[in-house]
């Protein structure tokens, strides 16, 4: 593996751990704080943690890389979308199972980052 793809990844993974974390967070206060239903403060968590995403990944993880702000996000936003179709089943059906809905989105939110860092090396960012 070359160096810079190697700090790529890293990046990537910085900025994913930083929205993963703010995900986790915005899910765990709107249970716990306005006792909404974690599926539905899933929606709000991935919001949040589609901006930190983004821009991480804009400025840092693919700085110079890409097309035009607006058609990478909508690049982006059309990606995070599968990903977060896939988040929600899986968060569904680990709270199907009776896992514990903090442990449940622990798992969900790292099993989905290779589709990420593919598609968004590969499509989103990809060098013009």
């Amino acid at each position: 593996m070359n160096k810079p793809l190697l700090f790529q990844i890293i990046r990537f993974g910085i900025v994913g751990l930083i929205a993963a974390a703010v995900h986790f967070g915005i899910v765990v206060a709107f249970v716990q704080t306005w006792s909404i239903l974690p599926l539905i403060a899933n929606i709000f968590g991935f919001a949040i943690a589609f901006q930190v995403s983004y821009w991480g990944h804009r400025w840092w993880t693919f700085a110079g890389n890409g097309p035009a702000h607006r058609i990478a996000i909508a690049k982006l936003f059309f990606v995070q979308l599968l990903n977060f179709a896939a988040n929600e089943t899986l968060f569904y059906i680990f709270l199907s199972l009776s896992f514990p809905y903090p442990l449940a989105l622990i798992i969900v939110l790292t099993v989905l980052p290779f589709f990420t860092f593919m598609a968004s090396k590969l499509w989103v960012f990809a060098e013009n």
